[in-house]
């Protein structure tokens, strides 16, 4: 089967430049591994998640959100807006295709793509003049190598796998990442009542999501560090000194941090109180496991009865893609900086690749999209 362009995933990235490429009357063409669109956030997100950012900066191209849409919106919320979107712009994804291969055929000039098609066991095969790899970098859970994970005797789950707290009422339960995702679930354990612990290795930001949305809205108009001093002061002035709870902050400001290294501040939903109070325990980093029994860093070990990782997501476009040396580097993330990270030879992109969450994807898919129309239209 032969399109003018092929996206492989049909999560958020590939929604988005399947709609900009349909808003340019642009073939193309959706395979995903799933039987779902979104399939992160229906399938392997917890239920009390909400969009951290504020809507203005979680909208995809051409599709603002409804009249009366609160700012910060609720997973549910969210997917009713991928709902609308989807068909709004008739985005028609072949779900159940796995990707085995993709490679450029030199000679033909265009992407071959092999899926296998899950349901019939068959292998299919696609053409196109250009591929988008949308498939992101959240695509698979990364649990760390620990000495001894192997002989836990408790539960031991990928953040990705945590619905919610209730089962592990009244247990004692780590949470290994001190991202949003850890601090939000090691919150959601305390207040299904487990007896909550959660590793911190490095110092962090702490901002309530009021902060980071006057932060990334004074982005537009005021240099980084002005604003990076400003959004710390008001950390300070609501949260204080936090070192003494193990929560020690940087020297570098939560902007300049993510832009460098990609990793975002601590959006509070409530976990910093119950440290303050005692409810909720930081430990520092995790050495080795001894059947129930963890060893921390400062020589100190407790007994568990679940562990959920937090550890974020690693991609697996590698595992695939045959060809791509030009645009992705040795662990499947882009070669070059933001914002020259999203094309490479022979008609190949990527999407969801620059940890700038729904903002940095909705303005990859209109480049991408707009490159492509450009390069159909001279000939």
């Amino acid at each position: 089967m032969e399109e003018v362009v092929i996206i492989i995933g049909a999560g958020p990235s590939g929604l988005a430049t399947s709609a900009c490429l349909n808003v340019l009357s642009i073939p193309n063409i959706v395979l995903e591994r799933e039987n779902c669109f979104a399939s992160l956030w229906r399938d392997r997100s917890y239920d009390r998640l909400k969009l951290h950012l504020g809507k203005q900066f979680c909208q995809l191209p051409h599709m603002p959100y409804p009249s009366g849409t609160p700012t910060f919106i609720p997973k549910d919320g969210f997917l009713q807006y991928l709902e609308d979107y989807v068909s709004h712009f008739q985005i028609n994804p072949r779900y159940h295709r796995f990707v085995v291969s993709a490679s450029y055929d030199k000679v033909a000039g265009k992407w071959q793509v092999v899926a296998k098609n899950t349901l019939s066991d068959e292998s299919e095969v696609y053409l196109g003049k250009f591929l988008v790899v949308a498939t992101g970098e959240n695509d698979e859970g990364f649990i760390p190598k620990i000495p001894g994970l192997d002989s836990f005797g408790g539960k031991f789950m990928h953040c990705s796998n945590y619905k919610n707290g209730k089962r592990f009422a009244e247990k004692e339960v780590l949470v290994v990442g001190c991202g949003n995702s850890g601090m939000e679930i090691a919150y959601d354990l305390w207040d299904h009542g487990a007896v909550t612990s959660v590793v911190v290795r490095n110092p962090v930001h702490v901002l309530t999501k009021e902060m980071v949305l006057i932060g990334m809205t004074l982005l537009k108009y005021i240099p980084r560090k002005v604003v990076d001093c400003f959004i710390v002061f008001l950390s300070k002035l609501s949260y204080g000194d936090l070192s003494s709870y193990g929560l020690p902050r940087p020297s570098e400001g939560p902007f300049y941090l993510k832009d460098l290294t990609r990793s975002s501040p601590i959006i509070d939903v409530g976990t910093i109180e119950k440290i303050k109070k005692g409810e909720i325990q930081v430990v520092p980093a995790v050495m080795k496991i001894e059947g129930d029994y963890v060893h921390f860093s400062n020589e100190k070990m407790n007994r568990f009865d679940a562990i959920i990782f937090a550890t974020g997501y690693k991609t697996t476009v590698l595992k695939w893609l045959k060809g791509g040396e030009d645009l992705f580097n040795d662990d499947g993330m882009p070669k070059r900086t933001v914002p020259n990270h999203w094309n490479g030879k022979n008609g190949l992109y990527c999407v969801g690749f620059a940890s700038q969450g729904l903002f940095g994807i909705a303005r990859d898919a209109e480049y991408i999209a707009n490159h492509i129309n450009a390069i159909v239209q001279r000939k």
